[in-house]
């Protein structure tokens, strides 16, 4: 099928937006996650921020790979989630986007490349979805425990260390304030055990 006679042509500029307003979203997230003293979240955040951005600049790549001469504007038509920035609301919500994404969307569009012919887009697009699947999990975990006060709380003792200093302790609850270099307890390291066990 010619590219720019195709749906998929539609779809990837589609995810191509999307990616770009979910490394944004995700960037004010980080800024806002700072701002509540958060810095372990915000840190987590940037990273999300980054591998959007990564598939924006892929999809990007495949639309001009795939556009030819035909390299114009392409007009969509979607939805695009807003939301506070707070964190008590933007992690669920956010959460909720990404498993949308992975398990809705992305599968439909990877369905269409491939009747249309366009195997490794299709492919491209599935692993894109699996990406989300993930952010969803991370993004899910740490809201329950953000909203749950348990975030730096654990039943069994587990090493807390500071993203700053790197001072370590082996405890039930991360400290207020890291004893080494006084920074507070929003620069926390939450080991991923944790994390992914709230999954």
């Amino acid at each position: 099928m010619d590219f720019n006679k195709s749906k998929t042509k539609e779809n990837l500029a589609r995810i191509f937006a999307a990616e770009c307003q979910d490394g944004a979203r995700y960037q004010f997230m980080a800024k806002a996650a700072v701002s509540e003293g958060f810095s372990y979240i915000s840190d987590q955040l940037k990273v999300l921020a980054k591998n959007e951005m990564a598939h924006a600049s892929m999809i990007y790549s495949l639309m001009i790979d795939n556009l030819g001469k035909g390299k114009d504007n392409v007009p969509i038509e979607a939805g695009y989630p807003f939301e506070p920035s707070l964190l008590k609301v933007s992690l669920s919500t956010s959460a909720d986007i990404e498993n949308y994404e992975g398990t809705n969307i992305y599968p439909s569009f990877a369905k269409v490349a491939k009747d249309e012919g366009f195997a490794i887009i299709a492919q491209k697009i599935l692993l894109i979805a699996e990406v989300e699947k993930t952010h969803h999990q991370k993004l899910n975990a740490l809201a329950k425990l953000y909203k749950a006060n348990k975030l730096y709380k654990n039943s069994e003792k587990i090493l807390w260390s500071c993203s700053n200093c790197g001072h370590s302790t082996l405890a039930k609850e991360a400290w207020k304030v890291c004893p080494l270099c006084e920074y507070p307890q929003g620069y926390v390291i939450v080991p991923q055990d944790k994390i992914q066990s709230s999954y």
